[in-house]
């Protein structure tokens, strides 16, 4: 087969991926507007209201989210391969994990989740033993808090392990 004859991989295409971004990011620009107009985005008599700004930020980013959705739409070229199947996996094997660590930090606070995640990725992804990545995480967690907690005293989010220490 020639190269402009084969077939494109099976995946997520780049037309649909920059649909979809710039709908949303045209949504988020929307709303942007909206909001900037609602607490006022106009020029008082002392000076800039408070959605102004934000309001011509919002304005320049629905119209480039705009442009970019005309742009997929209107491109007849070939439809490239954005994402195929294993490197989505790859993806995810990042993302859903980092999920967790950013969800499970509301109740658990930050040192357990950085511990567990870096443990996640050192068994999981880096080959090593669970023991090896839960010493490791642990270790890490420790010395964050040691340094951030009672060198720097800078409170970082503690979860009920931390409460039970009494910190």
């Amino acid at each position: 087969m020639s190269g402009s004859m084969q077939p494109r991989a099976a995946g997520v295409s780049r037309r649909a991926v920059e649909v979809v971004t710039a709908s949303a990011f045209a949504a988020i620009g929307i709303v942007g507007l909206w909001d900037s107009s609602r607490i006022g985005a106009g020029w008082g008599t002392d000076g800039p209201q408070s959605g102004y700004f934000p309001f011509w930020i919002a304005l320049i980013m629905t119209g480039a989210s705009l442009f970019t959705l005309v742009s997929a739409w209107r491109d007849a070229g070939p439809d490239e391969t954005f994402l195929t199947r294993p490197q989505l996996g790859l993806v995810l094997s990042i993302l859903a994990p980092a999920t967790a660590f950013v969800l499970a930090i509301a109740w658990a606070g930050l040192y357990v989740p950085a511990a567990l995640l870096i443990a996640w990725f050192m068994a999981r992804l880096g080959g090593y033993s669970w023991r090896a990545g839960l010493l490791t995480g642990a270790s890490i967690a420790v010395l964050s808090f040691v340094t951030f907690e009672i060198w720097f005293l800078v409170p970082l989010p503690k979860g009920p392990l931390e409460t039970w220490l009494g910190y």
